[in-house]
Order: C-alpha cells, then sequence, then structure tokens
C-alpha cells in the first residue's frame, strides 16, 4: 500500500510538471503572439471610445461593457474556432488572410482620410437625429462590434501565425489568452478615456488648489485628446494594415516593397544613438505609404464603380 501511494504521488508530481510546462507553454506564446499584434491593440483603443460619445455620462460605461462582452464574444465564439481550423487543415491560408484584413484596414483608414477632405458627416448626423437614445445605442454598440471583429480577427490571425508551430491545445489556450486580455486591456484604457472628463469633473470640485487646476486642465484637454486618438488610429491603421500586406510580400517572395521598406528601415537604423527608433520610425512610415497606396486603389475602384453604374 505505501508503495503504491508512493507510486500514485509520483504519477501525480510528473503530471503536475507537464502541466507547469504547458502553462509556461501556453504564457509564453500568448504573450510573443500578442507583442505582435500590439499594432492591431493601439488601433482598436484609438477607434473605440468614438462609439460611446455623445451619450449621457450614465450610459457611457454600459455601452462600453457591452462593446466589451460583443468582442470576446467575437474572439472566443467565432474567430478562435475558425483560427484552430485553419491551423489544422489550412496553415497555407493564414498569410492571405492576414494580407486581405491587413488591406481592409488600409482601406478603412484611407476613408477617414478620405473623410477629412470631402466631408460627409452632415448625412449620417441627420439620420442620428431620427432614432432614439436606445436605437442609436444598439447601433453605435453594433457598429462598434462590426468593426471590432474585423480588428479581432487581425488580431487572432497575427498570434495564430505566431504559434502554428505549437501543439493544437497550445495554440487554443494561447489564443483564448491573447483574446482574453486584450479584450480587458483594450476595453479597461476606452472605459478610462470615456470617463477621463467626469474624472476631471469631479476633481475640479475639490477644495484643494493644485487638484482644481489639473482637473480644469483635464477637462479643457479632452477634445483634443479625443481629435488626437482619431488620427492615432488612422495611423494606426495605415502601418499595421501597410505592415501586414509587406510582411505578405516578403513571405511569398514578391519584391521589391518589402525590400525598399527593409531597406529605408536599415538606412534610418544607422543614426547614432537612435538608430532603433529611427530604424522603427522607418518602417512604419513604410509601412503606412505602402497602406495608403492600397487603400487609395480600392477605395478608388469602390468608388469609381458605383458612379460608373449611376452613369448608365
Amino acid at each position: 500500500m505505501p508503495s503504491g501511494l508512493v507510486a500514485l504521488l509520483d504519477d501525480v508530481a510528473g503530471i503536475a510538471k507537464i502541466a507547469a510546462a504547458s502553462v509556461d507553454d501556453i504564457g509564453a506564446a500568448a504573450g510573443k503572439a500578442g507583442t505582435k499584434a500590439v499594432g492591431v491593440v493601439v488601433d482598436d483603443a484609438a477607434v473605440t471610445p468614438g462609439y460611446a460619445m455623445g451619450f449621457t455620462p450614465d450610459r457611457e460605461l454600459p455601452i462600453v461593457a457591452k462593446i466589451a462582452v460583443g468582442s470576446l464574444r467575437n474572439k472566443l465564439l467565432f474567430l478562435l474556432p475558425g483560427a484552430l481550423a485553419l491551423s489544422a487543415f489550412a496553415p497555407w491560408a493564414v498569410t492571405p488572410i492576414l494580407m486581405l484584413g491587413g488591406a481592409y484596414l488600409a482601406f478603412e483608414a484611407t476613408e477617414k482620410i478620405i473623410e477629412m477632405f470631402v466631408p460627409h458627416g452632415d448625412e449620417v448626423a441627420t439620420d442620428e437625429l431620427a432614432l432614439s437614445g436606445p436605437e442609436l445605442e444598439k447601433q453605435k454598440v453594433a457598429g462598434a462590434i462590426r468593426t471590432d471583429l474585423i480588428l479581432s480577427a487581425e488580431i487572432m490571425a497575427i498570434a495564430l501565425a505566431d504559434v502554428s508551430d505549437k501543439p493544437l491545445a497550445i495554440q487554443a489556450a494561447a489564443l483564448a489568452l491573447v483574446g482574453v486580455v486584450i479584450t480587458i486591456l483594450v476595453y479597461g484604457v476606452v472605459a478610462l478615456i470615456v470617463k477621463m472628463d467626469d474624472i476631471g469633473l469631479h476633481m475640479a470640485k475639490s477644495p484643494r488648489a493644485p487638484t482644481q487646476k489639473f482637473g480644469r486642465g483635464l477637462v479643457k484637454a479632452m477634445p483634443v485628446a479625443m481629435s488626437s486618438l482619431a488620427y492615432i488610429g488612422t495611423a494606426a491603421m495605415l502601418w499595421v494594415g501597410g505592415g501586414i500586406i509587406v510582411h505578405g510580400l516578403h513571405h511569398f517572395h514578391l519584391t521589391p516593397i518589402p525590400a525598399w521598406v527593409e531597406g529605408a528601415s536599415h538606412f534610418a537604423g544607422q543614426v547614432p544613438g537612435v538608430g532603433a527608433v529611427t530604424g522603427w520610425l522607418a518602417t512604419a512610415i513604410g509601412s503606412a505609404i505602402v497602406g495608403l497606396i492600397v487603400g487609395g486603389v480600392i477605395a478608388g475602384v469602390l468608388h469609381f464603380i458605383p458612379r460608373k453604374k449611376a452613369a448608365h
């Protein structure tokens, strides 16, 4: 009996060691994959606050919570099984799908840039005025979740590309961990951003003069911060979308565009002291230019075809 108990304990210890190693593998894989998706995360965090703005303060956090739940559902119920199916049956399709997603991000960013010069916001505003508060909230949440589906698909595909050499169970656990952690991170930041003006107002009522001053400054800064976020989001979409396209071209040995971007990064990286920063900036700018060109072509085609049909 004692020897049997010792053997059982040895087996349990062995299983525990295997489980611990698996957890380490999952954590390492998730960390590596999540780091590669950081550009899309920045984009997600920059784009989403706009969907919760314009509502009464008591509805802002519930709206963010609804979008976060929708985002988690996108990742775990739809994208995770799809990603695992791709990994198991069509791993060759991951890069082309990533490139399609990158092209879509580039197109979305280009559309935003076009709207800066040819705005049509009045029509959207008129449509929104025709909706009641609950209807408008429902429409905004649905729109945010649709946008999140694309961004989440990019996050999961990028993560999948980085853990595709792992066993399927490790892939599943790593992708699930990336999905949950990134959702909490992104929507935690979004919730903080949309409530920042309320935090400033609360601080402005403090009896302490320095706190009052900081609170008033926070309230004044929020419109500028929100406007800056819109620009950052657009730039991130171009950078991420173009970067994915450049990476895909490199994967399929389609030059010279990847070589040009890499050459510019190498040249800029030779600046003494700040070479790592200037090299990264060169890569980001080169990728953004590629994204702008691809997005511009798609936007031009999509805008040209309806006009051609209308002319007939």
